[in-house]
């Protein structure tokens, strides 16, 4: 197992631009922040001023961009940022945004790794696991593709950017990730357009903030565009930086070779996503040999629900009030097959949420000042059913906390089998006093 002491930055710094995409000036400010807290970006322009992590389980897909939302927030074009916040090995940082979109600057990433030098860097106490790959994980397309590879040290990225049109542009670059090369030969790279796309940009309100100083146009003319390039490979550097600042969605360091060809930045979210759940995966293995979490016994003790409708079997990973992990073993005995289908079974998918607001009942009824409450629930946001469960399945549960008060809280859930996400929402919470005669609890 690998590990470092986490870092943060040493002192606040500011920068100010407008967004590539939608032309919306803006403030940015980082700030250093606590160990294990990771990087945060928070919405100063919006009321509560809400939090969005910059983390995988955020991401929201919008074109040519990398993009999070936790709630009714949106961050828009956080790679450049990522990107440079990976290579100084920065864990923790909170990213105060007042618009919807992080500045686009010069295109590049310079800007920010100047403001991260000139704030400093200082390490903390308390250790961060570094991802170490153990198997390979691909994403394929129609005419693109990207592997990530086992590798023992470092992060190494290899990209071949490839097209004809306007005129033909090869390029391939190979990078390990330092501190020093993606300051020197990576982050001065600028992001790019064909000048067959700008117009289709604009009909798709993209592209409101891009100039001629923080974007570059490929034109017909190789030599023309030549001059106006920091590098002779430019385009691929460029696609190199993406691809770092998309792989620090994990939320981890990453050792792992990564291989791509034509990617963009969904491909490249795909691919984080595959290895953000082996990363799960591994953790939940770990923590039932150490016996951690808590068994049928202890659930019991929390939760009012019996057969038939306790469906956690067991919580594998607590994080204080923040995050929980649990199992359900879905056996062809369960009540409901019966009538669900008796020729096909499949688990009803409200009894999967309801096992997922089971497990937000167990993380907010662990705080003291809740003892004696029951967790009511009061509605649900953003529902997803996007696979069938059959009897056979592992159901891994995932909840984490939104807002967290003294009358009641709101989670993100997620539940998935094996490798596929097969149930989401957000759930709002009311917390209210047990009853001494309460036989059951609709969570």
């Amino acid at each position: 197992m690998h590990t470092r002491a986490q870092r943060t930055l040493a002192r606040e710094r500011d920068l100010e631009g407008v967004g590539l995409h939608t032309g919306v000036q803006a403030r940015l400010r980082l700030k250093p922040s606590d160990p294990g807290a990771g990087i945060v970006f928070r919405r100063t322009d919006l009321p509560g001023k809400p939090e969005v992590p910059g983390r995988i389980d955020y991401m929201f897909n919008l074109p040519r961009r990398s993009s999070l939302r936790n709630g009714a927030a949106q961050v828009d074009t956080v790679e450049h940022l990522l990107a440079s916040l990976a290579a100084f090995q920065i864990d923790n940082v909170v990213c105060e945004l007042s618009g919807p979109e992080v500045p686009g600057m010069d295109g590049s990433s310079r800007p920010f790794v100047d403001a991260i030098r000139d704030a400093g860097v200082r390490e903390q106490k308390e250790l961060v696991e570094v991802h170490t790959l153990r198997d390979s994980f691909h994403v394929n397309g129609n005419n693109h593709a990207i592997v990530a590879l086992p590798r023992e040290e470092g992060l190494r990225l290899t990209y071949t950017l490839g097209f004809e049109r306007p005129r033909p542009v090869h390029q391939t670059c190979t990078f390990d990730l330092t501190e020093e090369g993606f300051c020197e030969q990576i982050s001065p790279a600028r992001t790019f357009v064909t000048s067959e796309e700008i117009e289709k940009l604009r009909e798709a309100g993209l592209g409101q903030g891009a100039t001629e100083e923080n974007t570059l146009v490929i034109g017909p003319e190789a030599e023309a565009d030549g001059r106006k390039l920091r590098f002779p490979d430019e385009y691929v550097r460029h696609k190199v930086l993406d691809l770092v600042g998309d792989l620090r969605l994990l939320g981890r360091p990453l050792h792992a070779h990564v291989v791509a060809h034509r990617t963009g930045h969904e491909a490249n979210r795909a691919l984080v996503e595959k290895i953000a759940l082996e990363m799960h995966r591994r953790e939940e293995v770990g923590q039932i040999r150490r016996g951690s979490g808590f068994d049928i016994r202890e659930i019991m003790r929390v939760l009012p629900h019996r057969y038939p409708m306790l469906l956690v079997d067991r919580v594998i990973e607590v994080d204080g009030f923040k995050r929980a992990v649990g199992i359900k073993n879905v056996s062809i005995n369960e009540p409901f097959f019966s009538g669900h289908y008796p020729d096909t079974p499949i688990m009803p998918g409200v009894l999967t949420l309801e096992a997922l607001a089971q497990l937000a009942g167990l993380l907010l009824l662990r705080k003291l000042e809740y003892q004696g409450k029951v967790a009511v629930f009061l509605g649900m946001d953003r529902v997803r059913l996007r696979h069938a469960v059959m009897p056979g399945d592992q159901i891994r549960l995932l909840v984490e906390t939104l807002h967290l008060g003294r009358r009641g809280g709101k989670v993100r859930a997620r539940a998935t089998v094996r490798d596929t996400l097969v149930a989401e929402a957000e759930m709002k919470f009311m917390l209210v006093d047990s009853p001494s005669n309460v036989e059951d609890h609709d969570l």
